[in-house]
This record gives C-alpha cells, structure tokens and sequence, in this order.
C-alpha cells in the first residue's frame, strides 16, 4: 500500500544504524517524512518537539525500552498510529505495547510494505494469520542469530548467554552459513 502525495510524519527509533538508514529510505520512498533517532533519549526528545503522526519502535534499545516512546507518543498525541518492531517478540510484551498505545507488534525481519500497511491500515481492522507462519526451528535459530550478533559474533559469549554449550553453538551457527565450523 503506497501512499498519495500528501506527506505524514513519522518517527523511526532504532539503534541498529543500517536497519534504520535502509528502513528510513524505504519509508521516505513511500511518501513518509523520517525523524530519526537511535534510542529512547533520542525518541523522547523528538515527541517532545513534534509528535508525529507515525511511529515504528524498536522494542529493545541499548539505554532501554521503546514501551517508553510509545507511552510518550501516545500521552502527547493519543491519535498517532505506532507499531513495535522486535526480533523479541513475546505476549507480554505485546499486551504492554498494546496498552501503552501501538497498534500492532511486527517481528523482524519485516519488510517496508508490510510495515506501511500495518501503519496505514484502516482503525478497528484486524491482521489476518500469516500465510506461512515461522516454524519453531526457524524462530529459534532467529533468536540465537540475534543473540550471536549482539554478543559481538563471539560465540563462546553467545554460548554462554544461551546457556549451551560452545560446540553446540557452533554447529548449528555452522549448519545455517553464519561461521565456518573450525573442529
């Protein structure tokens, strides 16, 4: 779903650099007027400034939790439209984003299409159930790439974060292409 040529504001909060610069091009691509800010600090400050009508929340950033920009948002402008986006998803996180205002919870990866029509989707309408929703196998090889990229790719530190053993760890980073299996 594209939009007209009348531009919305819209605030992208995510600490991944390239996710938001690739996220931030795609939305502008798409008619959106990007604000964006790389922690809650950040998001706090520009809902302060000028709520937007738009809002897309990375849920878990590095000086915290993007609940906190949602309820912000929502308090200052209680019609804006905002959606986490996480690759942590779970239901009570999902409840409190609900409750503090977002309209919808995206697990990532997501593309920019399915995030405008969430966005821009009609109030009261419901999303449908995925066409091919993610296997367990998949989700969980999800979460430990996440946690390996955010241990510094260091797999000893995943290892000891997923609380498996290293070669275990190895092997199934080594099974999906991530590293090279060294035994």
């Amino acid at each position: 779903m594209f939009l007209e040529n009348d531009t919305k504001t819209l605030l992208l909060v995510e600490d991944d650099d390239v996710l938001r610069s690739r996220l931030g091009t795609a939305m502008q691509k798409r008619g959106f007027d990007v604000t964006p800010a790389s922690s809650v600090a950040e998001g706090l400050r520009a809902v302060r400034a000028n709520a937007p009508e738009y809002a897309i929340i990375d849920l878990r950033l590095q000086d915290g939790s993007g609940l906190d920009v949602v309820e912000a948002l929502e308090q200052q402008r209680p019609d804006a439209r905002a959606i986490i986006l996480t690759g942590y998803g779970n239901i009570p996180t999902a409840v409190a984003a609900a409750r503090l205002g977002a309209i919808d919870y995206i697990a990532k990866p997501a593309t920019a299409d399915e995030i405008v029509d969430t966005l821009m989707a009609p109030k009261g309408t419901r999303p449908s159930a995925p066409a091919a929703p993610i296997s367990p196998d998949d989700a969980r090889f999800e979460h430990i790439e996440q946690v390996f990229h955010e241990a510094g790719e260091n797999v000893s530190e995943t290892a000891r974060l997923l609380q498996m053993h290293r070669r275990t760890l190895q092997r199934i980073l080594s099974r999906h292409g991530v590293v090279r299996d060294t035994a």
